[in-house]
């Protein structure tokens, strides 16, 4: 099968052979329905009532490997089982509530892409990037429409320093700068990740060989652009693996991210190695590394500013899923203590 089927999917799927169960990739999923690919085609399936109602990050996403009993003569498709996610990304809801939201599912690359055409945003980029670290999948940072950037080193050069341990790459769809390399590093299922605008669709096509992604025009003023892909979706690519499209996103909330953000931040990590309290916070402690390379202008005030600012976004989401789960068992405690008064009472009436 392709679409990323291995030799582990297998392994696992072996208890739901047996029960005549068939494996399929989730290509697209709304509530109650997923279109998913199989052996034999694309099949649309029932998703059961009790999956839609659980933990929202265990609902089927993009790119889940399911357990699909088949279709038969007048009776659908229906959703079994999800096997284990190897990587998620994973956001906060648009709305800021305690629970995340799954963007895709068995993922292998992060492509977080930047757009030439407008001003450079380092903390939206810092942000797509504990995303992707979090996830699980190896990021890489694309820089699109280098045919309208007027400084293409310069930029290249900026995003690296906020990007410690990612390859920056500079592409032009227009000319094919760069396109070539893209696809030598590219592996697996690839996930692009950015805002509309960012020239997401267009990229994809470029590796998909075909207009086969919808694309739309972007605003001069700014460069934001209206969301011309409404699904996600998975498009086998020519040379191998899958590729995965989103929406633009509006926002980047994080959600449990605490080992993104370490990995985003690297060269902070390092510094405050050399910090003289374990417990330093950057703030304004004495013998702080960290402070010391700002003032001494090797780590940027902004990019420090940014560390914090992400950081307590992402303990005020951690509280707020604590509070969430703490309501949850507090909930059930209270349900068994009435029920169990409920039977002692009963009990007394029949003595």
């Amino acid at each position: 099968m392709r679409y990323g089927w291995d030799d582990a999917y297998e392994h696992a799927f072996a208890p739901h052979h047996a029960a005549d169960l068939i494996p399929a990739r989730i290509v697209r999923a709304e509530r109650g329905l997923c279109e998913a690919v199989t052996d034999t085609g694309t099949v649309r399936a029932e998703i059961p009532g009790a999956v839609q109602q659980g933990d929202p990050l265990a609902a089927p996403c993009t790119g889940d490997w399911a357990a699909l009993r088949p279709p038969t003569t007048g009776q659908a498709a229906l959703l079994h089982a999800l096997l284990e996610r190897r990587t998620a990304l994973v956001r906060s809801t648009a709305s800021r509530t305690s629970h995340g939201q799954i963007l895709a599912a068995n993922v292998d690359t992060v492509v977080v892409t930047v757009s030439l055409a407008a001003p450079l945003k380092h903390g939206r980029t810092e942000r797509m990037l504990a995303l992707a670290w979090e996830s699980g999948a190896q990021p890489i940072v694309v820089l699109t429409k280098a045919d309208a950037g007027a400084d293409v080193a310069s930029a290249q050069a900026e995003v690296s320093a906020v990007a410690p341990g990612v390859d920056v790459l500079v592409t032009s769809a227009v000319t094919g700068q760069g396109m070539d390399i893209l696809t030598a590093v590219l592996t697996g299922t690839v996930v692009l990740l950015g805002p509309s605008g960012a020239g997401k669709s267009t990229l994809g096509n470029q590796l998909l060989g075909g207009d086969l992604l919808a694309t739309g025009a972007v605003r001069a003023a700014d460069g934001k652009g209206r969301h011309t892909t409404a699904w996600r979706e998975l498009l086998p690519l020519p040379g191998g693996g899958v590729l995965l499209d989103t929406p633009g996103l509006r926002s980047i909330g994080l959600h449990d991210a605490q080992d993104g953000l370490e990995q985003t931040f690297a060269d902070i990590r390092r510094l405050a190695q050399d910090c003289r309290f374990t417990d330093c916070a950057h703030v304004g402690e004495p013998g702080c590394a960290v402070l010391a390379a700002v003032e001494a202008g090797t780590v940027p005030a902004r990019r420090l500013d940014s560390y914090h600012r992400l950081l307590r976004e992402n303990a005020y989401a951690a509280s707020r899923t604590d509070a969430r789960l703490q309501a949850g068992r507090e909930a059930v405690k209270k349900n068994i203590a009435q029920h169990l008064r409920a039977t002692y009472r009963f009990r007394d009436r029949q003595l």
